[in-house]
């Protein structure tokens, strides 16, 4: 049968995630198995209405299964934003006949396929984010390399707090997804990890904790907190004043977007990419893919972009009963 697509563009945007390059390198080498061309677009939205497009073959993503962030750069976008800039970027896949699109980011990203889509372009999303914030899928590309980038920064600093008896607040990346604090939190034993989707109270979810810790004995601590919570630095100033424990903040960063993409980015980006273009070879678009119960599937776009995604009930729940 033939292909139901003859060219295809893939592009990253939104912010940098391990695990891009072997998503796009899955992509590129799924499509040239089936004879399909396949076209870079560098720098996101913005490269795709500026016409930044490279020609990409087998060689042009060998090597970058393991590297992090993304070759094909990544940017934001005002103009995409707009309905005439999304009629502008549909014109133009059209006039380099583009007939199908990949697109690898996060919910923002996919709104955008979402709006191309409606535009008659078929497009495939691939989750790619290090909050794990995207609701049609258990797991997004990215999360667990900035998992373990921050997990090992905590560790180390656990030396030091323990060395100084202090109380180290440690701020890891999470506007409004607490997925990575959480995981982090129970990961390293914080005494407490704070996060935007439960209401918190410093008193009685820090303070209070330390107090009765420091009963036992123990004067070294790490509260885990996402950076959309409030402000770290008052935080902290609360708490020494509060406990009398002397009390620093770590601010991650984003050296938690950076380093090789851990082996599980590599094998799900490389089965989400792969699946992408079956969908296209298929003559599906508006599609979504993602892991559910450790499979790879795939979902209508305006459905995932409809669900919300709350953090686990159970994690949250053991984090606070067993981190003292």
């Amino acid at each position: 049968m033939e292909n139901a697509v003859k060219r295809i563009g893939v592009l990253t945007s939104g912010g940098d995630a391990p695990g891009m390059n072997a998503a796009i390198r899955a992509v590129v080498r799924s499509a040239l198995s089936r004879g399909v061309e396949v076209v870079g677009i560098r720098r996101g939205w913005q490269g795709l209405i500026n016409g930044d497009f490279v020609q990409m073959d087998s060689s042009s993503v060998s090597r970058i299964i393991n590297r992090g962030g993304t070759i094909l750069y990544t940017a934001r976008s005002k103009e995409f934003m707009t309905e005439e800039g999304q009629k502008k970027a549909a014109a133009i896949l059209r006039s380099r006949g583009i007939d199908g699109l990949v697109v690898i980011g996060g919910d923002g990203s996919f709104r955008g396929a979402q709006k191309l889509s409606a535009l008659g372009i078929p497009t495939i999303g691939i989750p790619g984010t290090i909050d794990n914030d995207i609701a049609s899928t258990e797991y997004t590309i990215g999360f667990d390399t900035a998992l373990n980038t921050a997990v090992q920064s905590i560790d180390k600093l656990r030396d030091t707090s323990q060395s100084h008896d202090r109380c180290s607040v440690v701020e890891v990346m999470g506007r409004n997804a607490g997925h990575l604090a959480l995981y982090a939190g129970l990961a390293t034993g914080a005494i407490a990890t704070l996060i935007p989707e439960r209401p918190f109270d410093l008193d009685r979810d820090v303070v209070d904790r330390m107090k009765a810790t420091m009963t036992t004995g123990k004067h070294h601590f790490i509260v885990v907190v996402a950076e959309g919570v409030g402000n770290s630095k008052d935080m902290c100033y609360y708490i020494q004043q509060r406990t009398g424990v002397e009390t620093r903040l770590t601010v991650l960063g984003h050296v938690q977007r950076g380093g090789d993409a851990t082996a599980m980015e590599r094998v799900y980006a490389s089965a989400m990419g792969y699946r992408a273009i079956e969908l296209l070879e298929e003559g599906v678009g508006s599609r979504i893919v993602g892991v559910k119960e450790n499979r790879i599937y795939d979902i209508d776009i305006d459905e995932a972009l409809a669900m919300k995604k709350d953090i686990n009930e159970l994690f949250y729940k053991v984090a606070r009963e067993i981190s003292i």
